[in-house]
C-alpha cells in the first residue's frame, strides 16, 4: 500500500526520538516521583505565598476599585470602608507567615555530599517533601477563595454603604466569615507540617 513508506519513517523518526538511556523519563509519573523532596518543600512555600499573594491582590483591586468609585458620591464611606482592604491584606499575611514557617523546616545535610548515603531515612525525608508541599497548597489555595470572597464582599458593602449607611455593618459580618476561610486554611497547613522533619544525617 502507499501508505506503507510514510509509516515506516515515521515508526523510525519515533524510534529515534525515544531515549533508552536508564536515566530517561517514561512518563509525568516518573517525573513527579523522582522528584527532590527539597524541591517539593520549596515549591510548598512558593504556592503557599504566592497564591495568598493572588488571593489578596485580586481582593483588594475588586473592592479597591467600587470603594473610589462609590466615594466619588459618598465621601463619607472612605475611611471605615478600608477595614475591607485591610482583611484582604490579612490573606497575604497568612501566607507569609506559613512561608516562614515551612522554610524554617528545610535544612540541609550536616556533610555536603553528592549523594545520601544508603541509611538515610527516605522515608521522613518524602513525607517532609510531600507534606510541605500539601501543607503550602492548602494556604495558598484558601488564600486564593478567601482573598476574592472578602473582596467581593467589600465591593458589595461599599456600594451599599453608600445608599444605606445601616448596610454598613450587616455586610461587614458576611466579610468576617470570609476572611476566616484563610485562618481556616492556615490551621490546617501548621497541622500538616508539624510532623514534617527533613533528616540531616544518616540512621544509627
Amino acid at each position: 500500500p502507499t501508505t506503507q513508506p510514510y509509516q515506516n519513517e515515521k515508526q523510525t523518526m519515533a524510534d529515534s526520538l525515544t531515549c533508552a538511556n536508564k536515566f530517561c523519563n517514561t512518563g509525568w509519573a516518573e517525573v513527579l516521583t523522582h522528584m527532590s523532596p527539597y524541591g517539593y518543600a520549596n515549591f510548598g512555600i512558593a504556592f503557599g505565598l504566592g497564591f495568598s499573594v493572588v488571593g489578596a491582590a485580586w481582593g483588594i483591586w475588586l473592592t479597591g476599585s467600587s470603594l473610589v468609585g462609590a466615594a466619588v458620591k459618598a465621601p463619607r464611606i472612605r475611611s471605615k470602608n478600608l477595614i475591607s482592604v485591610i482583611f484582604c491584606e490579612a490573606t497575604a499575611i497568612y501566607g507569609v507567615i506559613m512561608a516562614i514557617i515551612l522554610a524554617n523546616k528545610v535544612k540541609k545535610p550536616e556533610d555536603p555530599v553528592s549523594e545520601l548515603a544508603e541509611a538515610w531515612d527516605y522515608n521522613g525525608f518524602y513525607y517532609a517533601g510531600y507534606g510541605m508541599f500539601s501543607a503550602g497548597l492548602s494556604v495558598g489555595l484558601t488564600n486564593i477563595a478567601s482573598g476574592i470572597s472578602v473582596g467581593i464582599a467589600g465591593s458589595s458593602c461599599a456600594l451599599g454603604d453608600a445608599q444605606d449607611a445601616s448596610l454598613f455593618v450587616k455586610i461587614l459580618i458576611v466579610e468576617i466569615f470570609a476572611s476566616a476561610l484563610g485562618i481556616f486554611g492556615i490551621i490546617v497547613g501548621i497541622i500538616q507540617s508539624n510532623a514534617c522533619t527533613f533528616p540531616i544525617a544518616p540512621l544509627e
